[in-house]
């Protein structure tokens, strides 16, 4: 073989072999390429699924169960008609008011919290896991319905218990939630003590010795407002059972229809029911919008009625109005006008050693 022949052979040998690298290099280009693809699409898909579905959690206070059980769906539906392509979900968690409150400061995930007093949500915006202005999201201070504190007593009222100063009477056996852990209790609490400032004349110790003679009858201090009811209508213990007007009338209308009669008091306080998101929640989570459009919706015609149809006291005063056969006119005080802020009736009234401790000799530890 001459020099010019062996040239020409390993020059051929070698555009072959890059050749075949070349081929191989270009199919793992594109083969990476394709992979690339594939992982972006299912990146995508992935990403378009999540946003279809949304779950929120609603933490919220005890007696509250009932309302938010039917107030979910229609939620949904009026949500999955504005948003056909998204699905969404809500969980409930019920409990003490204030229980509930400390369980989302100590890291339940709630996308939004409906308590029934202020020092709940407050507690959670001092946490930083609400925003500073959420009373102002909402009408009506963040607000939706209210409710008052009525008495729920055995049928036919043997007792004879038709005020508050019914209560102090020989004999009587009072159920109620227990205010140091509960708004329910707070309220009645708070209930009695207006009483006898407005009996009274403001006479702080005229009102503290009616208080101190009515909780004396306390026979139960129950955990929630629901146990409470749970003893009073199902156990059979007490005469006198003292709650929330939409509880009573769950109680009389539902499971203790014909053993029970609720009675009016003429002068009671207003419980107010503020709702919040729970921004620290909803911001990581992407569910800040949706959480809001549940909230608002509490304000809608429906949700309302829905609240009137449960004895809540509607914020809209025309389904108020609509409703005055159910939710009878009462004169009602509001706490923060007669003891302060919510912060100072914590500390005044239940804090360790505060006015409930030392009012109730038989007050729960």
């Amino acid at each position: 073989m001459t020099s010019n022949t062996a040239s020409y052979q390993h020059k051929k040998k070698t555009l072959s072999t890059l050749s075949i690298v070349g081929v191989a290099l270009s199919l793992g280009l594109a083969g990476c390429s394709n992979n690339d693809k594939v992982d972006t699409a299912a990146k995508t898909d992935d990403a378009s699924t999540a946003a279809q579905n949304i779950e929120l959690l609603n933490v919220s206070y005890d007696v509250a169960r009932d309302f938010y059980k039917d107030y979910n769906p229609l939620f949904i539906e009026h949500y999955k008609a504005e948003n056909p392509d998204v699905n969404i979900t809500v969980n409930q968690s019920h409990g003490g008011s204030s229980k509930q409150a400390l369980s989302v400061a100590n890291g339940l995930q709630a996308d939004v919290a409906t308590m029934n007093q202020g020092s709940d949500i407050e507690l959670l915006e001092q946490k930083g896991l609400v925003a500073s202005d959420w009373e102002g999201q909402f009408p009506d201070n963040a607000v939706p319905f209210t409710s008052t504190i009525v008495f729920l007593v055995r049928k036919d009222n043997p007792k004879n218990i038709k005020d508050w100063e019914d209560l102090t009477q020989s004999g009587v056996e009072i159920v109620m939630a227990n205010p140091k852990v509960t708004g329910n209790g707070r309220y009645a609490f708070l209930g009695a003590y207006g009483y006898g400032l407005h009996a009274f004349n403001k006479d702080e110790a005229k009102t503290k010795s009616y208080v101190k003679d009515m909780l004396k009858n306390v026979k139960v201090y129950e955990s929630g407002g629901r146990a409470a009811t749970t003893t009073f209508v199902q156990r059979g213990i007490g005469d006198v059972l003292v709650t929330f007007e939409n509880e009573a009338n769950l109680a009389a209308t539902q499971f203790g229809v014909g053993k029970v009669d609720i009675i009016y008091p003429k002068y009671s306080i207003k419980s107010e029911s503020p709702v919040a998101i729970v921004n620290s929640v909803t911001d990581k989570k992407g569910t800040t919008a949706a959480a809001k459009a549940y909230l608002d919706y509490l304000w809608s015609e429906p949700a309302q009625q829905l609240a009137a149809d449960l004895y809540l006291r509607p914020s809209v005063k025309s389904v108020l109005d609509k409703n005055g056969d159910k939710l009878p006119a009462i004169e009602t005080f509001r706490p923060n006008d007669t003891f302060g802020s919510w912060d100072e009736i914590m500390g005044t009234f239940f804090s360790d050693g505060g006015v409930f401790d030392k009012l109730a000799v038989n007050a729960p530890q």
